[in-house]
């Protein structure tokens, strides 16, 4: 029902492109958000009606007079009567404040068992009218120490357009995102441009580049037999989610996010 919804509102689409390397799983399928699945979120808490405040980074946890004291990096303390974390799972265990204490210590051990992948994210942004000569819009790369992923991000979305210029997207192998996680973005951006041009010879020079750190990118193992929620406090409800709960694809998201909902519900 949420894949139909979606579909229906043309936030994903059935993807179409020609993806080589592309293994297929028996009864799965594959869906393509055209403008970013930033826009999944968007749809949702459009629908939701919340009032949405952004970049505010939570620092301390603690309870006050039965209800949650929540601070952040800039910005006074707001309280709350529910807290709902989906972070992921590390960031959870930084927080600072009553929090360390709530966790008990069987779910400190759950939590520290969550472990994910890293790798670096680069984007190359062309001016309108750039042509990029190659048969696919995506490609994954077997036998590179470096790259695993290409995308001719326009193409992929079918959203080709003569007023917008195409971007490709490429993201590196799990091994060598491990290997420079402390580097500098800059030396990592040269050594991935090296290697895509050794792919993709054709590729022309982009008007700028983007090179992203993406220190948490898939769960490799999520916290042990877990119903897709944890409760860490029960009244005031302090409760936490997401894929490091279930799996990092989109049905592992929404898993977590069903299960969230119901524990949430009667603290409402």
């Amino acid at each position: 029902s949420f894949y139909e919804e979606l579909v229906t509102h043309g936030i994903l689409k059935p993807l179409t492109a020609p993806v080589e390397g592309l293994v297929e799983r028996e009864g799965s399928r594959n869906f393509v958000a055209p403008q970013g699945i930033s826009s999944v979120v968007k749809y949702y808490l459009e629908q939701s009606g919340a009032d949405v405040s952004y970049e505010q980074q939570v620092t301390h946890i603690s309870l006050r007079d039965g209800r949650w004291e929540v601070s952040r990096k800039a910005g006074p303390p707001e309280q709350f009567d529910v807290v709902i974390l989906t972070m992921p799972v590390p960031q959870i265990l930084q927080l600072q404040g009553d929090i360390v204490n709530i966790i008990n210590e069987s779910q400190k051990q759950q939590l520290e068992s969550v472990s994910y992948s890293s790798r670096y994210a680069l984007g190359l942004f062309y001016e309108a009218g750039t042509g990029i000569g190659v048969p696919w819009a995506a490609r994954y790369i077997a036998d590179n120490p470096c790259v695993r992923f290409i995308s001719i991000d326009n193409k992929k979305r079918n959203i080709e357009s003569p007023e917008v210029g195409p971007s490709v997207v490429v993201h590196t192998t799990v091994a060598f995102g491990s290997e420079h996680l402390d580097s500098e973005p800059q030396e990592v951006q040269q050594i991935i441009l090296s290697h895509l041009q050794s792919i993709v010879p054709s590729l022309p020079k982009p008007s700028s580049i983007k090179c992203q750190r993406w220190r948490y990118s898939q769960v490799t193992r999520a916290v042990p037999n877990c119903p897709g929620q944890m409760i860490l406090h029960a009244q005031p409800l302090l409760i936490c989610g997401g894929d490091g709960f279930t799996r990092s694809n989109f049905d592992g998201c929404i898993e977590s996010a069903m299960s969230l909902a119901e524990a949430v519900k009667p603290h409402l």
